[in-house]
């Protein structure tokens, strides 16, 4: 299994990918992870080095499970992909999942420096369906549309169990 999870944040990729991937044994990537300088906020990291990170993470491993709202990376790892996931259960929904989301130590330095983030992500995340940059719904849609292969859009809630 190759899964490939795209979607806006608060869409449910991260909880996702973690419960395919420990019940199939696989190893995750967030794009995150790669994408932000360590251990600093909104820093990102030249798009040479993100790409080789990607490419490396998906040479390195024959099963896998990738995550992230980032379309140009999304549709990079997609052509290795063996189904695509696009994780689209609206505002309301987003939202009430970053209000909840639990304190991210691969992120952020503390909790409080994620709460104090929060703000800022729920106005991102409303502008998810309006902009047209790489990290947008115009985006994600058009990289869900042109793949060739299996893949499937979940409005509502998805389980590891749905995707063997």
């Amino acid at each position: 299994m190759r899964l490939l999870i795209l979607g806006n944040s608060g869409s449910g990729k991260s909880t996702l990918a973690k419960a395919v991937a420990e019940r199939h044994g696989l190893p995750h990537l967030d794009l995150d992870i790669i994408v932000w300088e360590p251990e600093q906020i909104a820093v990102p990291r030249s798009p040479e080095a993100v790409r080789t990170d990607l490419d490396a993470f998906i040479a390195a491993h024959p099963g896998w499970v990738i995550e992230g709202c980032y379309g140009e990376l999304v549709e990079a790892a997609a052509p290795a992909c063996t189904e695509l996931v696009f994780l689209n259960p609206g505002l309301e929904a987003c939202l009430a999942n970053n209000r909840r989301r639990p304190w991210e130590p691969h992120k952020y330095v503390s909790a409080e420096a994620q709460d104090a983030m929060l703000d800022h992500l729920q106005r991102w995340v409303e502008g998810y369906y309006s902009r047209d940059d790489a990290w947008s719904l115009a985006a994600h849609r058009r990289v869900f549309d042109r793949h060739p292969g299996r893949k499937r859009e979940a409005t509502g809630t998805l389980s590891a169990t749905d995707l063997t």
